[in-house]
């Protein structure tokens, strides 16, 4: 099965076309949503209530696009490991990037849960905790995308 698809990708220049476009507009909208609920934790002010309730608002927000970007990313990514199975399975970059992607989800995992206990008082550490996250989550997007950019660049 795997052989037919990747006879089929490597002939379809319009299969080609579609699949990484679904992976790149994917990653763009689930990063970019991340990116900017990200920023806006760093930016609100931890002094104001205000301020924190209308990032977290914007976190929760983000999740849905966040999490149906990255199932897109998901599904487009195993077609394109499919296409291309000999040379990705024993890539350097590949695999740096499955880890990056990894660290990525465990990070949003940890986002969530900083979300939820947010709520404390303005130098509560909880609030410092989401603000990490969000450092980190902005690391990760950045990391896998240059990982992702190498990959056909770099083998």
């Amino acid at each position: 099965m795997i052989d037919a698809w990747a006879s089929f990708y490597a002939n379809h220049a319009a299969v080609r076309t579609a699949v990484s476009f679904a992976h790149v507009a994917a990653l763009i909208a689930a990063g970019g949503c991340a990116f900017v609920a990200d920023r806006s934790v760093l930016a609100a002010d931890p002094a104001s209530r205000d301020a924190r309730l209308t990032a977290l608002a914007g976190l929760a927000d983000a999740h849905r696009v966040v999490i149906g970007g990255l199932a897109l990313v998901f599904a487009s990514g195993m077609l394109l490991f499919a296409a291309d199975v000999d040379a990705l399975l024993y890539s350097r970059f590949f695999w740096t990037k499955m880890l990056l992607v990894a660290l990525l989800a465990a990070n949003g995992a940890a986002v969530v849960r900083a979300e939820r206990d947010a709520f404390g008082a303005p130098a509560d550490i909880r609030w410092a905790r989401l603000r990490r996250a969000a450092r980190t989550s902005l690391a990760l997007w950045f990391a896998t995308t240059l990982a992702g950019v190498a990959l056909p660049n770099a083998g």
